[in-house]
């Protein structure tokens, strides 16, 4: 039996690729995986994380890669999606060996998989990867890059807040509403901003204290709850903006949020909770759609390498337009009857299809 069969994560997970990438001398342990170039090469952060064990960080990286290929998808964007893990506890790994291997490793697969910022990689980090690989997303704006996608990708989940609002309340605000944001960290803090700007009470938890001082710091009318009490708070919205699998069997009927929408990937603990969030009545913002907004700025970036150079502004137009995704996947959801969540997955799976066909016809010039 070979391995695509005896690999629990890998018989039914439908990638193209997965490459598994070390190099000893420095430490670098990683895993690429590429979920589908449909659409165009596979994008998709770094994510350098102290997984349990191996098998926690396939889990994850195959979860995350998928997810980035259907977020490509619905926001519109040529791109297909792919991620990457790092095994290790960044604080005590990371160093510029260890990062100039991995972008060998990008650099080998000739432009298939784009990488960018994601949990535990930053800006400096995509400069020095860079020194290795073209294909790097994420650069500082000193070295031609469009710097931290965390605050498109904030923006985007306040639009498809301001969608989920206007939904379920009939009004695009969340002024007068209490909104709890579980992570301020890279995103959840700049989404503490814009909802502050909006006119909501805002009440966060992070297990970083730090993360939490710096937004009491710069806001002394955010309130603070423990971790463990903040997602079944009685407010109004419930902001996931940490790791994923927040949203849980046992959480949900704890729920006491009308409205599920933050910037954390793969919020859902397994399939099937979306539909337990529809059945009490909770309006769940799909994640991908959600935090999109990152994605839309190193796509924007990663087109620039080739034409005209990075524009925020450019980037933040398309970003807005995530609050008319959203609503269209709510009230197709409503209409065909199941969950915003199912909605979604139609969409993207159907431009993934449809799109992906016409590659397979040969245009002059074109590869």
């Amino acid at each position: 039996m070979g391995v695509f069969d005896r690999n629990d994560h890998l018989k039914d997970a439908g990638h193209e690729q997965v490459v598994f990438c070390q190099d000893p001398p420095s430490g670098l342990r990683a895993i690429i995986a590429i979920y589908s170039t449909a659409l165009g090469p596979a994008l998709g952060g770094t994510r350098f994380y102290p997984y349990a064990d191996e098998a926690a960080a396939l889990s994850d990286v195959l979860a995350l890669s998928k997810a980035m290929a259907y977020k490509a998808a619905c926001a519109g964007v040529d791109l297909g999606g792919g991620k990457a893990v790092i095994l290790g506890d960044p604080d005590t790994m990371k160093t510029e060996a260890l990062l100039r291997a991995f972008g060998r490793m990008v650099q080998s697969l000739g432009g298939r998989y784009y990488t960018a910022c994601d949990v535990g990689t930053y800006v400096q980090d995509m400069d020095v990867i860079a020194k290795e690989s073209q294909f790097v997303t994420g650069r500082s704006p000193e070295n031609g890059g469009a710097g931290d996608s965390a605050v498109l990708t904030a923006y985007g989940v306040f639009q498809a807040m301001r969608a989920a609002a206007e939904h379920s309340w009939g009004a695009p605000t969340l002024r007068g509403r209490r909104v709890a944001v579980e992570g301020v960290g890279k995103v959840g803090h700049h989404l503490v901003e814009h909802l502050l700007e909006d006119g909501a009470t805002v009440v966060v938890s992070d297990v970083n204290e730090a993360a939490v001082d710096r937004v009491r710091a710069a806001s002394a009318q955010v309130e603070v709850a423990s971790v463990d009490d903040l997602p079944t708070l009685d407010v109004d919205v419930y902001a996931p903006c940490a790791l994923g699998g927040s949203v849980t069997d046992g959480l949900v009927p704890k729920l006491r949020a009308k409205i599920v929408c933050g910037a954390a990937n793969n919020q859902l603990a397994h399939p099937g909770v979306e539909k337990e969030l529809a059945d009490r009545g909770i309006l769940y913002t799909p994640d991908y759609v959600a935090n999109a907004g990152g994605l839309i700025q190193v796509a924007d970036e990663a087109a620039s390498l080739f034409s005209g150079g990075f524009r925020f502004e450019r980037a933040k137009a398309r970003a807005t337009q995530i609050y008319d995704t959203s609503l269209r996947i709510f009230r197709t959801a409503d209409t065909e009857g199941v969950p915003p969540a199912v909605a979604a997955d139609r969409l993207a799976e159907r431009r993934m299809a449809e799109v992906g066909r016409l590659r397979t016809m040969l245009l002059p010039g074109r590869p």
